[in-house]
């Protein structure tokens, strides 16, 4: 048994929210800069350019790389042998946050009830947690700063089994075609297949994580995400929805065992400002 403080995890958090916001992944970054020289509109070519110069004044600077700093939507993977010691760890987490986004000077971005009042928290509080029990005794965090506008290009669909394969691609590139320019692309899509309802758009949700240029582990949806990205790449929305070659940067599909009457899809959509931190603790 391994004993954690709490303070150590809340500590940790504020550190990665603002590194999330302020340095984008080098895997993204790398794709970035590839998808640049790929791109063949004079448009698409200068959206890249001012991207490109963005993400480096906010290294550079330390500064916030788009101005929705976003939902903190945090994975923690916690091993079983870990015992949390000196307080309540979702509080830590919250503080964390709650501290991240002060220090860090990161707009503040969530309002305390979703219809009525509407009043912002004025600390990006609460985040949104999800919680895992692996095998070990270490604390394995990845932060995802959501933005808005992104998020709400995202769907889950139930479709029948009988749509199969093929239905799940028409249906992916048909919705990202149809965000445009809304989700400020080039876009990182996320497909969650499998499950029930909720687990469908939490499994898209925690495709984003996974690194750009990375593949699923089964060859046929490898070959489905291959085949969707390139789809969406011809249907012409481009850099910023401003037209072009490069709408999508990756697709990575996740998916689960589901029930027979049933096939959720899930369909998450990060920008080209996909930002996510991760540290084992």
């Amino acid at each position: 048994m391994r004993k954690l403080d709490v303070s150590i995890i809340k500590e940790n958090i504020k550190e990665m929210c603002m590194e999330a916001n302020y340095f984008l992944p080098e895997d993204v970054e790398r794709a970035i800069k590839e998808a640049a020289e790929k791109e063949n509109s004079p448009v698409g070519k200068e959206v890249f350019a001012q991207i490109l110069k963005n993400i480096e004044i906010a290294k550079t600077e330390h500064l916030a790389i788009c101005q929705d700093t976003g939902y903190a939507d945090l994975f923690l993977e916690i091993g079983q042998e870990v015992f949390f010691t000196g307080g309540e760890l979702k509080e830590a987490i919250a503080q964390g946050v709650r501290e991240g986004y002060s220090e860090g000077y990161l707009r503040k971005s969530i309002v305390d009830d979703p219809v009525f009042d509407r009043k912002n928290t004025k600390d990006n509080t609460p985040p949104v947690i999800h919680f895992d029990i692996v095998p070990g005794d270490r604390v394995k965090i990845t932060m995802i700063p959501k933005g808005g506008g992104s998020e709400n290009m995202s769907t889950v669909r139930m479709m029948k089994p009988a749509d199969g394969i093929e239905g799940i691609k028409d249906f992916v590139v048909k919705w990202v075609e149809e965000a445009g320019g809304n989700p400020c692309p080039p876009v990182v899509v996320g497909v969650g297949i499998g499950g029930t309802f909720e687990y469908a758009a939490y499994l898209a949700k925690k495709a984003l994580i996974r690194p750009i240029g990375s593949r699923h582990s089964d060859s046929r949806y490898r070959d489905a995400e291959m085949e969707i990205l390139e789809r969406i790449n011809k249907t012409g929305v481009g850099p910023m929805g401003l037209g072009g070659r490069i709408t999508a940067l990756d697709v990575h599909i996740e998916t689960y065992p589901c029930h027979i009457a049933s096939m959720p899809v899930g369909i998450n959509i990060n920008c080209h400002v996909a930002r996510k931190k991760e540290r084992i603790i």
